[in-house]
C-alpha cells in the first residue's frame, strides 16, 4: 500500500467498502490514510457505520 498514491489509496478504501470486502483489508486501508494524516480527505458518505 506504501507505493499508492494518496488517490488510488482512497479510491481502493470506497471501492473496498462498496463491495463489501474483509473487515481486515478495509481497516489496513484505513490505517495507511491515518498513517498518511489524509483522513480529512475521505468522503464521509462512505464511511461505515458501527
Amino acid at each position: 500500500m506504501k507505493q499508492l498514491s494518496d488517490t488510488l489509496l482512497l479510491q481502493s478504501y470506497h471501492k473496498a467498502i462498496e463491495l463489501n470486502l474483509s473487515q481486515d483489508f478495509i481497516k489496513q486501508i484505513e490505517e495507511e490514510i491515518q498513517e498518511r494524516s489524509i483522513t480529512h480527505l475521505v468522503d464521509k458518505k462512505f464511511t461505515q457505520v458501527g
